[in-house]
């Protein structure tokens, strides 16, 4: 769907003419900026039932509710602010406005601070009604601030509040472009990494493609859902939690990755470093992988993320080429321990491509990459041709750093995964791959039998209908 891109001063208008749509605002923190713009065009009174801030946290908990960890800028609070805003417009305006759409903006926020110490990240969110006397839709986002400046994110906020009232009035029956509309007048300057759409007019919207767009039009980086497809914000559930991440393609995942999983966590959580009761493990896939046979097959993403979703795994999906990237985005969140679980030939390309793109600055592209707190959990792999053992110890590392390699070993940078299953490594999921979509026997033997009987039933992966 081909659209002109507004600006946010047409945008606030084209509502506050449309005497369909009416409601009120709510801002905590730094989001003061989003009805100033509704005010400033004008016709202000056909929209706007009102706006508050409850700046102070006493008049705040008043109002919306202690939050029980003490946290203003999070997601509970968020939704205390559209429930009780909404629910006051249905009581004191339904009789006398019983022909217009309610809406409840809200959002809290914190701005960069003078000592740049925080970086800037909020909540916003639009309950909103498309009918008179349907039940209300929510979207409901987390954005990163990326201006370096306090004023210049104060106003990214009301750019990207404006965008997400026109958005959801708009472009509803098109999920993807509202999304792209988010970014209207904010190109790298806000990173969305949480988008979630829920309502009766949202229905028919899968919100695992919704994380899938948000990272394919630029929006993030990283996005984040749950086994049922729920969109997740690290900030709310991974927060001073240690983390394991296992990149792959999933397509399918086989009795390899499956034992590479294991293997690695029960390692992991047996670090001195690291508590049981606060670990939790991940699978990430990147779009690049994604988009290995070219174009990016939106059925071929759900199949994957099918068969994770129902083994009850987080998904990570992000357009972090390089694992440094994804390390950064992590450490962010207060996450004390980072553990990534990676086959060896894996690890010899990042050794070797870290080397041959950072002539000049080899420890500081290693620096990145291998910080205190990450480790890399090596799974071991077969050579082609001899048969032996490519592991972690064994790996062929450029001779001129092979001090730095040994380095990384010494002080358990890369470890070698422990407890591996010898008898399943001639296993591979490219070949597994073109088993199921050529209809050859014996795929089954190669995946978890959970995961073969799923494919089976649901006809994933281009399975052939014929026996």
């Amino acid at each position: 769907m081909s659209r002109r891109i507004l600006e946010t001063e047409q945008k606030a208008l084209e509502i506050n003419l449309d005497e369909r749509i009416y409601g009120a605002f709510a801002e905590i923190g730094a989001g003061q900026e989003v009805a100033r713009h509704f005010f400033q065009v004008g016709a202000a009174a056909g929209t706007i039932a009102k706006t508050m801030s409850a700046y102070d946290k006493t008049v705040s908990d008043q109002i919306y509710g202690p939050e029980p960890k003490g946290r203003y800028v999070c997601e509970s609070r968020l939704y205390k602010m559209l429930d009780h805003e909404y629910e006051l417009l249905q009581e004191r305006l339904r009789a006398e406005r019983p022909h217009q759409n309610f809406f409840a903006f809200a959002d809290t926020v914190s701005a960069i601070n003078f000592q740049k110490t925080i970086k800037g990240s909020g909540w916003l969110g639009l309950r909103f009604q498309l009918h008179p006397e349907a039940l209300p839709n929510d979207v409901v986002l987390h954005v990163r601030l990326l201006d370096n400046d306090n004023r210049l994110q104060q106003q990214a906020i009301g750019i990207l509040g404006v965008n997400l009232i026109y958005g959801c009035f708009r472009f509803h029956h098109d999920p993807e472009v509202l999304l792209q509309s988010l970014m209207d007048n904010l190109r790298d300057r806000v990173a969305i990494d949480m988008v979630r759409l829920n309502g009766p007019d949202f229905q028919g919207v899968d919100n695992r493609l919704v994380c899938l767009w948000a990272v394919k039009n630029h929006l993030t980086e990283v996005t984040i859902f749950g086994p049922g497809g729920i969109p997740l914000h690290a900030s709310e559930f991974l927060y001073k939690k240690s983390i394991l991440i296992a990149r792959g393609s999933y397509r399918p995942l086989t009795l390899v990755q499956q034992d590479m999983i294991r293997c690695a966590y029960r390692q992991f959580c047996a670090e001195p470093d690291v508590d049981p009761e606060k670990a939790f493990f991940l699978t990430e896939i990147t779009l690049d992988n994604l988009r290995a046979d070219g174009e990016l097959n939106e059925r071929d993403f759900l199949d994957r993320v099918e068969i994770l979703g129902a083994l009850g795994q987080t998904v990570i999906l992000s357009n972090c080429v390089q694992h440094k990237k994804l390390i950064a985005y992590f450490r962010d969140y207060k996450v004390p321990r980072i553990g990534l679980a990676i086959g060896a030939r894996k690890l010899q390309n990042i050794i070797r491509e870290t080397y041959e793109h950072n002539p000049d600055n080899l420890l500081g592209a290693f620096g990145e990459l291998f910080l205190r707190n990450v480790r890399f959990y090596v799974y071991p792999a077969r050579e082609t041709h001899s048969g032996a053992l490519l592991t972690a110890q064994s790996i062929r590392v450029p001779r001129e750093i092979h001090f730095l390699y040994q380095h990384l070993l010494d002080h358990r940078n890369i470890v070698d995964v422990e407890g591996f299953d010898p008898d399943i490594l001639h296993i591979y999921h490219k070949e597994v791959l073109e088993m199921i979509r050529h209809g050859k026997p014996g795929w089954e033997g190669k995946v978890p039998e959970n995961v073969a009987e799923m494919i089976r039933e649901k006809r994933l992966f281009g399975l052939d209908n014929k026996p």
